[in-house]
């Protein structure tokens, strides 16, 4: 089994997360983008089994703009953790929170609301995949 440990900013919550995640790619929605401060989220999601919160779980805060995410940070540093997303089963754990992880994205998300278009070759879906409840129309890079 694979294992990949991670951390907020200051080191205060640490988690760790094993086998293979489900996907990795980018999303472009403003809410990725204003929440990560980036023009750009990288995502990598999880089965919610595979994601484990090693130490310092008192200093998770979290914040829910909707019922699609709950989002956790360090109450500490700030530093961004994770996603959780109740209707899709998955847990984002943030790309760079996971440092050993090799990040192989396949795809871009919400790519209508791209502020920072990437040729990459990755195909580029207006919203969401169909089997997560979007159009899974793509769009030309």
């Amino acid at each position: 089994m694979i294992t990949h440990k991670g951390s907020c900013f200051c080191g205060a919550v640490e988690l760790q997360v094993q086998d293979a995640p489900e996907a990795m790619g980018y999303c472009h929605c403003s809410s990725c983008r204003s929440w990560s401060a980036a023009p750009v989220n990288a995502f990598t999601l999880w089965k919610p089994q595979n994601v484990r919160v090693t130490k310092g779980a008192e200093f998770i805060g979290k914040y829910m703009k909707s019922e699609a995410s709950l989002r956790q940070y360090c109450k500490r540093c700030g530093g961004h953790l994770m996603t959780d997303h109740p209707r899709l089963g998955l847990v984002d754990v943030y790309a760079a929170t996971i440092p050993t992880l090799k990040f192989k994205p396949a795809v871009h998300v919400n790519y209508s609301e791209t502020v920072l278009p990437m040729k990459d070759g990755l195909p580029k879906l207006r919203d969401f995949p169909a089997e997560m409840g979007g159009t899974g129309d793509v769009v030309p890079e």
